[in-house]
């Protein structure tokens, strides 16, 4: 920790820094969406609660932020769930619906079972909202604003989250298994995924560096650490001592192994190294197009925050359900 607060300005300044972008990016926002029309698709400004439920963000904060200090991971896990709820038919919590005997959701989907976690971080949140405002704070909101809220908690930056995001009656194992990226993938695919949810090979550099924290499974890099040439030898065999080339399936390692709990650039530095935990994580430092990115988030980590900053705020904006859309859910896991 004591090294990696050389990379920062003082305290002091950062506060104030901190202080003064909040409030510009307010101010814009506040001015930007005053001239906007009413549209059924169209999120509404960060003060969306303030009169409705005037202490859900700070609720909201309190408990995600509890819930990283008990366990870092969380906070990794909380912004995966964000990741893969958006990127299933838009940003409409259908993420958190459980599967019935009439009714199947995402959660068994390959790239979730067994893996996807903070159901029960977000179920608490959405609990405690419900005493205070009951039918007034969506669940898809909730987990837009945790995943921002767990970024910070883990010293990542923070970014404006709009809201008035309503909860889907439906969910889709089908574009679960088709849409979300897999860590198997090569440079093409990657860039193709994020495209077709209209996101620039910059904004898919950009949202990987998600990868600066959390955990990945045995099962989901061991061919690239027995196998692949574009990797670190060491690097290679300080992981194979806890991913056998037999079982061990579910044995986790951090994403960074550099600063496992920190939301920094580090990912880009250790991509550079030759260092990734997944294929698709080293394809983007292979002598392909996205080499000067990386190097240059690996060089510049202000540009990477807010690169990413940016990217999560088109990330939160994906096809939401507003207005007469959809329903307030009473219960996450479950429709009303």
């Amino acid at each position: 920790m004591a090294a990696r607060v050389t990379n920062f300005p003082n305290l002091r300044f950062r506060i104030c820094l901190f202080i003064c972008v909040i409030g510009i990016a307010s101010a814009t926002d506040l001015t930007s969406s005053a001239n906007l029309p009413d549209q059924t698709n169209q999120l509404s400004p960060s003060y969306y609660y303030n009169t409705k439920c005037p202490l859900a963000l700070l609720t909201i904060k309190t408990m995600v932020t509890a819930a990283v200090l008990k366990e870092p991971r969380m906070g990794a896990s909380l912004l995966r769930l964000h990741f893969h709820d958006c990127f299933v038919q838009g940003c409409d919590a259908s993420v958190l619906l459980k599967d019935t005997a009439t009714f199947t959701g995402e959660q068994n989907a390959f790239p979730n079972v067994n893996s996807l976690r903070g159901f029960d971080v977000i179920g608490n949140i959405k609990a405690k909202l419900e005493t205070l405002c009951p039918g007034v704070v969506s669940c898809a909101d909730i987990v837009a604003v945790a995943a921002r809220d767990s970024v910070a908690a883990l010293g990542g930056p923070s970014w404006l989250v709009r809201l008035g995001r309503r909860d889907s009656t439906t969910a889709s194992l089908s574009a679960a298994n088709s849409d979300l990226p897999s860590p198997f993938l090569d440079l093409n695919g990657l860039i193709a995924a994020f495209n077709k949810k209209n996101f620039s090979v910059n904004e898919m550099v950009a949202l990987s560096g998600a990868h600066t924290i959390g955990r990945g499974r045995c099962s989901l890099f061991r061919t690239r650490i027995y196998n692949e040439s574009n990797i670190d030898p060491s690097f290679a065999k300080s992981l194979q001592a806890n991913c056998p080339r037999n079982g061990g399936d579910a044995n986790l390692s951090p994403l960074d192994i550099t600063t496992p709990d920190i939301f920094d650039s580090a990912y880009y530095r250790n991509l550079v190294n030759k260092k990734g935990l997944f294929h698709s994580d080293q394809q983007l430092f292979n002598g392909g197009s996205t080499d000067s990115k990386v190097s240059e988030y690996a060089r510049y980590p202000f540009l990477f925050r807010s690169d990413f900053a940016n990217a999560m705020v088109k990330m939160g904006n994906l096809s939401p359900l507003t207005g007469t859309q959809g329903q307030i859910r009473k219960v996450c896991s479950r429709v009303n």
